[in-house]
């Protein structure tokens, strides 16, 4: 067992003695075996614990355990206390995912903060096998059925190697004691019912089951890495990618054959599921506007273009500018610069769209910038008639997103600049203009 583990860190994990290790422990089966693994290998590393108070005392007994060991070996110990129940509530999310979320932050942040290289978590073979079963029982694609990874990023699993026979093995034959969750028991936990009643009798059917379902999940994982090159090509070719926005253009889109599964692979990584991506697949031969939200991004289907971007990436702005200010920043990592000067002969109106040239007889201070909203109108440089900003961008061909993010300047609650795209015929330079305010976004 030792030089398995031994030879999987070096072959698969490319792990050097020269690495610190950040193991993560509950104090079950799994967790005290690789703990006890890394021990004898004599790596470089300390135990980090999370007590989730989901189990009363128990919990609080996993917590002295797993403290106890630490000491036992020699290493530092790190633990913290998490309210889950309530993060859970507070974000909307289930109690697993929540724990999930607090567990992993904390590791990361003791990670950096003492210079360790990798966190290690106890996933094992039969951790790989329910979760691919969990998954294709929910739907999912070729991501969700490649199995574990053995790394991803600063996370390593050293315990793919083995099975949950092997472990209970080692920890037997080591004398090593371990705590029992017992929640493991619960069989309304759909990982526990695959773990009792599904994959045994699968054995029972096949004993070769788990051997070949683990080389299946070895073949997809190859398939995988072809589909994301083929992917990645199709993605740089039909996409444009506008700052946090991705544009993809449908002309190119359409041809795409088989499109669906194509498009699973190219919006699950923003979170959307197989369902949702069944209606945007549905939505094509649509009429646009149609709107779609993912936990993280949201997708809309707009006129040539599928444009996808984070979720409140809009920024809400109220920001007044004096007559003093040289400069005002704006959220949007830009600045505006205000420069005043006295018209002459030599003055020439600056043709760059994030320049405007205004009257500055005709503004009262302070001026505004803000958000456009529903009702908002103004004078389009060259016209005398007053047009709507809402048919303005639909002559503009502004998308959804584009229309989400347009800045107003104001003088009196009138506009007077569409920052970066057209300033207000009422207040443009004139023969008569004695002074000029200039502002540049820059």
């Amino acid at each position: 067992m030792i030089d398995n583990f031994c030879s999987f860190l070096k072959d698969s994990l490319q792990i050097s003695h020269l690495d610190k290790i950040l193991i993560t422990v509950s104090g079950g089966a799994d967790s005290v075996a690789m703990l006890d693994l890394f021990s004898r290998s004599d790596f470089k590393c300390a135990v980090a614990h999370c007590n989730f108070h989901l189990r009363g005392s128990e919990s609080d007994g996993d917590e002295k355990f797993v403290k106890k060991l630490s000491a036992h070996h020699h290493l530092p110990f790190y633990k913290i206390d998490f309210k889950t129940r309530e993060y859970a509530e507070n974000n909307g999310i289930s109690v697993e995912m929540a724990a999930r979320e607090l567990r992993y932050n904390w590791f990361e942040q003791i990670r950096q903060s003492n210079d360790y290289q990798y966190i290690a978590t106890a996933h094992h073979q039969d951790d790989v096998i329910e979760t691919f079963f969990i998954n294709l029982s929910r739907g999912t694609g070729i991501r969700g059925l490649s199995g574990i990874k053995a790394k991803s990023g600063n996370i390593i699993r050293p315990m793919l190697f083995a099975d949950r026979a092997q472990i209970m093995e080692y920890l037997k034959e080591n004398n090593l004691s371990f705590r029992e969750d017992s929640t493991n028991s619960d069989i309304n936990i759909i990982r526990n019912r695959f773990r009792h009643q599904i994959l045994p009798l699968l054995k029972e059917i096949n004993p070769a089951a788990k051997k070949n379902v683990l080389q299946t999940i070895e073949n997809l994982k190859d398939s995988e890495i072809i589909i994301n090159k083929t992917i990645k090509t199709l993605k740089e070719k039909i996409s444009i990618f506008e700052g946090n926005t991705t544009k993809i253009l449908l002309d190119e889109l359409i041809k795409i054959d088989p499109l669906k599964p194509f498009l699973y692979e190219l919006l699950a990584p923003y979170g959307f599921n197989a369902s949702q991506i069944t209606d945007i697949t549905e939505a094509l031969n649509t009429a646009p506007g149609k709107i779609f939200n993912s936990n993280t991004h949201q997708l809309i289907r707009d006129r040539d273009a599928l444009l996808i971007h984070p979720i409140n990436s809009k920024v809400n702005i109220s920001i007044m500018l004096k007559t003093e200010d040289e400069f005002i920043q704006l959220p949007t990592n830009e600045k505006i610069y205000l420069k005043r000067i006295k018209k002459d002969h030599t003055f020439k109106i600056p043709l760059q769209l994030n320049v405007a040239a205004l009257d500055m007889d005709k503004l009262k201070f302070p001026l505004e910038i803000r958000n456009w909203k529903s009702g908002d109108y103004f004078y389009p440089l060259g016209m005398n008639k007053r047009k709507k900003l809402s048919d303005f961008f639909i002559d503009e061909k502004y998308s959804i997103i584009d229309k989400q993010h347009i800045l107003l300047l104001l003088s009196d609650n009138q506009i007077v600049w569409l920052l970066n795209k057209r300033i207000d015929n009422r207040f443009k330079i004139t023969p008569e203009t004695k002074n000029i305010l200039l502002l540049e976004i820059k």
